[in-house]
Protein backbone atom coordinates (compact mmCIF):
# COMPACT_ATOMS: atom_id res chain seq x y z
CA UNK A 1 0.00 0.00 0.00
CA UNK A 2 1.27 3.35 -0.61
CA UNK A 3 2.02 5.77 1.59
CA UNK A 4 -0.66 8.67 1.86
CA UNK A 5 1.38 11.52 0.50
CA UNK A 6 -0.81 14.10 3.16
CA UNK A 7 -0.33 11.82 5.72
CA UNK A 8 3.60 11.89 5.53
CA UNK A 9 3.94 15.93 5.18
CA UNK A 10 1.65 16.26 7.96
CA UNK A 11 3.99 14.20 9.73
CA UNK A 12 7.64 16.01 8.65
CA UNK A 13 5.75 18.85 9.65
CA UNK A 14 4.43 18.49 12.78
CA UNK A 15 8.27 17.54 13.44
CA UNK A 16 8.72 21.44 13.68
CA UNK A 17 9.00 23.10 17.00
CA UNK A 18 5.77 24.63 17.81
CA UNK A 19 3.92 22.98 15.02
CA UNK A 20 1.60 21.09 15.93
CA UNK A 21 -0.90 18.14 13.80
CA UNK A 22 -3.49 20.54 13.12
CA UNK A 23 -0.92 23.66 12.60
CA UNK A 24 0.51 21.07 10.40
CA UNK A 25 -2.60 19.69 8.97
CA UNK A 26 -3.63 23.22 8.00
CA UNK A 27 -0.15 23.54 6.42
CA UNK A 28 -0.30 20.63 3.87
CA UNK A 29 -3.67 21.60 2.87
CA UNK A 30 -2.56 25.05 2.00
CA UNK A 31 0.53 24.19 0.60
CA UNK A 32 -1.81 21.78 -2.27
CA UNK A 33 -3.62 24.87 -2.85
CA UNK A 34 -0.60 26.81 -3.77
CA UNK A 35 0.43 26.54 -6.81
CA UNK A 36 3.06 23.77 -7.82
CA UNK A 37 6.42 26.35 -7.93
CA UNK A 38 5.72 27.68 -4.49
CA UNK A 39 5.87 24.10 -2.68
CA UNK A 40 9.22 23.50 -5.07
CA UNK A 41 10.62 26.48 -4.00
CA UNK A 42 10.23 26.28 -0.23
CA UNK A 43 11.85 22.96 -0.87
CA UNK A 44 14.44 23.89 -2.13
CA UNK A 45 14.97 26.68 0.44
CA UNK A 46 15.08 23.49 3.05
CA UNK A 47 16.91 21.35 1.06
CA UNK A 48 19.81 23.96 0.50
CA UNK A 49 19.61 25.70 4.25
CA UNK A 50 22.17 22.77 5.34
CA UNK A 51 24.11 22.92 1.87
CA UNK A 52 24.87 26.65 1.77
CA UNK A 53 24.50 28.21 5.59
CA UNK A 54 27.81 28.12 7.46
CA UNK A 55 29.35 29.60 10.97
CA UNK A 56 30.71 32.94 10.77
CA UNK A 57 34.45 31.72 12.01
CA UNK A 58 34.40 35.67 13.75
CA UNK A 59 31.22 35.94 15.40
CA UNK A 60 29.06 32.33 15.42
CA UNK A 61 26.02 33.32 13.53
CA UNK A 62 24.86 31.57 10.64
CA UNK A 63 25.39 33.44 7.25
CA UNK A 64 26.15 32.55 3.72
CA UNK A 65 29.95 33.75 4.35
CA UNK A 66 32.79 33.25 6.63
CA UNK A 67 33.26 36.12 8.22
CA UNK A 68 30.19 36.83 7.78
CA UNK A 69 28.70 40.33 6.24
CA UNK A 70 28.35 41.64 9.99
CA UNK A 71 31.85 40.89 10.92
CA UNK A 72 33.09 42.54 7.36
CA UNK A 73 30.70 45.57 7.86
CA UNK A 74 32.98 48.74 8.06
CA UNK A 75 30.55 50.77 9.19
CA UNK A 76 29.60 48.43 12.39
CA UNK A 77 31.72 49.78 15.68
CA UNK A 78 34.00 47.13 16.15
CA UNK A 79 34.86 48.53 19.69
CA UNK A 80 31.73 46.54 21.08
CA UNK A 81 30.86 43.54 20.92
CA UNK A 82 27.13 41.59 22.04
CA UNK A 83 27.47 38.27 23.63
CA UNK A 84 24.24 36.18 22.80
CA UNK A 85 23.13 32.96 23.40
CA UNK A 86 21.79 31.98 19.99
CA UNK A 87 21.68 33.36 16.18
CA UNK A 88 18.43 34.02 16.50
CA UNK A 89 18.95 36.71 19.13
CA UNK A 90 20.63 38.84 16.83
CA UNK A 91 17.89 39.78 14.63
CA UNK A 92 15.93 41.07 17.95
CA UNK A 93 19.02 43.44 18.93
CA UNK A 94 18.94 44.45 15.61
CA UNK A 95 15.32 45.25 14.99
CA UNK A 96 15.41 47.98 17.72
CA UNK A 97 18.30 49.99 15.36
CA UNK A 98 19.81 51.36 18.61
CA UNK A 99 23.16 48.77 18.41
CA UNK A 100 25.62 49.45 15.68
CA UNK A 101 28.10 46.83 17.09
CA UNK A 102 29.94 43.13 16.32
CA UNK A 103 27.78 40.43 17.85
CA UNK A 104 29.03 36.75 19.17
CA UNK A 105 27.12 33.93 19.62
CA UNK A 106 27.77 31.59 22.71
CA UNK A 107 26.13 29.11 20.99
CA UNK A 108 23.74 28.41 24.68
CA UNK A 109 24.41 29.52 27.74
CA UNK A 110 25.83 27.34 30.96
CA UNK A 111 23.48 24.83 32.15
CA UNK A 112 25.92 22.52 34.31
CA UNK A 113 22.56 20.27 35.11
CA UNK A 114 22.78 19.56 31.06
CA UNK A 115 26.24 18.94 30.60
CA UNK A 116 26.76 22.38 29.60
CA UNK A 117 29.90 24.17 30.78
CA UNK A 118 31.99 27.21 28.93
CA UNK A 119 33.96 24.03 27.34
CA UNK A 120 30.82 23.88 24.75
CA UNK A 121 30.33 27.24 24.15
CA UNK A 122 32.19 29.51 22.20
CA UNK A 123 34.01 31.17 24.95
CA UNK A 124 37.52 30.45 24.20
CA UNK A 125 36.97 31.87 20.74
CA UNK A 126 35.40 35.46 22.27
CA UNK A 127 38.34 35.58 24.78
CA UNK A 128 40.87 35.39 21.53
CA UNK A 129 39.11 38.23 19.82
CA UNK A 130 39.23 40.59 22.90
CA UNK A 131 42.98 39.88 22.94
CA UNK A 132 43.44 40.26 19.19
CA UNK A 133 41.29 42.97 18.63
CA UNK A 134 40.98 46.39 19.93
CA UNK A 135 37.57 45.61 21.60
CA UNK A 136 36.37 47.87 24.43
CA UNK A 137 33.03 46.60 25.53
CA UNK A 138 31.68 43.16 25.76
CA UNK A 139 27.93 43.36 26.17
CA UNK A 140 26.25 40.15 27.97
CA UNK A 141 23.24 40.25 26.32
CA UNK A 142 22.08 36.20 27.40
CA UNK A 143 18.88 35.55 28.47
CA UNK A 144 17.59 37.16 31.44
CA UNK A 145 17.02 33.68 33.55
CA UNK A 146 19.01 31.76 35.81
CA UNK A 147 21.72 30.24 33.29
CA UNK A 148 21.94 33.84 31.38
CA UNK A 149 22.63 35.38 34.61
CA UNK A 150 25.20 32.78 35.55
CA UNK A 151 26.80 33.14 32.04
CA UNK A 152 26.68 36.80 32.07
CA UNK A 153 28.59 36.69 35.55
CA UNK A 154 31.02 34.17 34.33
CA UNK A 155 31.96 36.12 31.70
CA UNK A 156 32.29 39.09 33.60
CA UNK A 157 34.95 37.18 35.89
CA UNK A 158 36.69 35.85 32.86
CA UNK A 159 37.26 39.09 30.46
CA UNK A 160 37.60 41.50 33.32
CA UNK A 161 40.82 40.86 33.82
CA UNK A 162 41.73 42.34 30.52
CA UNK A 163 40.77 45.79 31.08
CA UNK A 164 37.45 45.76 28.86
CA UNK A 165 34.31 46.90 29.93
CA UNK A 166 31.82 44.11 30.74
CA UNK A 167 28.06 45.34 30.56
CA UNK A 168 24.59 43.63 30.71
CA UNK A 169 21.16 44.55 29.20
CA UNK A 170 19.32 46.50 31.97
CA UNK A 171 15.43 45.69 32.44
CA UNK A 172 13.23 46.20 29.87
CA UNK A 173 13.21 42.41 29.32
CA UNK A 174 10.88 40.28 31.41
CA UNK A 175 12.94 37.89 33.55
CA UNK A 176 12.18 34.50 32.19
CA UNK A 177 11.88 35.70 28.50
CA UNK A 178 14.07 34.52 25.88
CA UNK A 179 15.31 37.21 23.79
CA UNK A 180 14.61 36.01 20.51
CA UNK A 181 10.88 37.14 21.84
CA UNK A 182 11.03 39.78 23.33
CA UNK A 183 9.30 43.05 21.70
CA UNK A 184 11.46 45.80 19.94
CA UNK A 185 10.97 48.43 22.47
CA UNK A 186 11.61 46.38 25.55
CA UNK A 187 14.95 45.55 23.82
CA UNK A 188 15.63 48.88 22.95
CA UNK A 189 14.96 50.01 26.31
CA UNK A 190 17.40 47.44 27.47
CA UNK A 191 20.19 48.32 25.18
CA UNK A 192 20.14 51.93 25.91
CA UNK A 193 20.08 51.29 29.99
CA UNK A 194 22.91 48.61 30.26
CA UNK A 195 24.84 48.31 32.73
CA UNK A 196 28.29 47.11 33.70
CA UNK A 197 28.82 44.06 35.44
Amino acid sequence: MADNPLRRTVGQLSRLPGIGQRTATRLAYWLLAQPDDVAQEIGEALVNLHRTAVHCGTCHDIAATSPCARCTDPHRDATVVCVVERPQDIGAIERTGAFHGQYHVLGGALAPLDGVGPEQLHVRSLLQRLAATGIEEVLVATDPDVEGDATALYLARMIRPSGVKVTRLAHGVSVGTELEYADKSSVSRALENRREI
